[in-house]
């Protein structure tokens, strides 16, 4: 691969993880227009360990707080340990869907029809759960439902399907249930952790062999650092800008870019 097919790619990659409108639509076009051919699984597993260590280091309060909640019995951590409980819950459906459907999901739902479909249905499906909630100027509040943690994490079983965006169906169920839109965001932001690092350990165990064999040298190196830095700068934007313009400007775009691909790419 070279440097910069890798870092335009990385670059993609960092900008649309945390947003919601889908990674994998965006990396397609490039694939199309360009005619680059699959990255590889290597630079897949670059790309992921710099999102993860972006939205770590973004939310590292938090964890930090979450962490030190778990091995000690102050009443005032309460609230904390029972977060740390609900995210674990919430990874549950998204780890064995994962499991289970990965083979097929990887042979059957990958076509650009496909993704160009689910960019548009969740983009109406966001709107509809933004309009009947809206905006929120609260101060984003820890979950502590664990109906409602688990319910979003269900939710997130869609989001192995192309198109539909993780952090997009996470945000959008979480303002079904009720949650004011920096609330769902950022409960979103904290899944998301524990999902990627399941999907780099299962890339790390199903094809060692190829990661062994790809090589890890400049082009990945650049590409974690690059996607890590894009995903961070995302989170941060994303976080202060979201409360001025809601989440309309996302589903405009989903809507145009799901049209793109249809009328473009299909």
């Amino acid at each position: 691969m070279e440097l910069l097919q890798a870092l335009c790619l990385a670059l993609i990659q960092g900008f649309t993880e945390f947003l919601p409108i889908s990674s994998s639509a965006h990396l397609i076009l490039p694939a199309q227009i360009l005619g680059w051919r699959d990255q590889g699984l290597s630079f897949d597993v670059a790309v992921h360990a710099g999102t993860l260590m972006a939205v770590v280091l973004y939310y590292r309060s938090d964890l930090w707080r979450m962490s030190r909640a778990v091995f000690t019995a102050d009443p005032a951590s309460s609230g904390d340990r029972r977060e740390v409980l609900i995210l674990v819950l919430a990874t549950f459906p998204a780890v064995v869907a994962g499991l289970l459907l990965s083979d097929f999901i990887d042979a059957h739902l990958r076509s650009t029809s496909v993704i160009a479909t689910t960019t548009l249905v969740f983009a109406l499906l966001l709107w509809l759960a933004y309009a009947r909630r809206g905006l929120s100027y609260v101060n984003a509040q820890p979950m502590q439902s664990i109906r409602d943690g688990f319910l979003i994490g269900v939710a997130q079983v869609l989001a192995l399907i192309p198109g539909t965006s993780r952090s997009g169906i996470t945000i959008t169920a979480g303002l079904m249930l009720g949650y004011p839109l920096n609330s769902a965001a950022r409960f979103s932001f904290l899944l998301s952790i524990p999902v990627i690092l399941g999907a780099l350990v299962l890339m790390l165990v199903k094809q060692s062999d190829e990661l062994m064999h790809g090589g890890m040298g400049l082009v990945m190196a650049v590409s974690t650092l690059t996607a890590g830095v894009a995903a961070y700068l995302t989170i941060a934007f994303f976080v202060r800008i979201v409360e001025r313009v809601g989440m309309l400007p996302f589903v405009a775009y989903r809507l145009a870019l799901g049209a793109v691909l249809l009328l473009f790419f299909v």
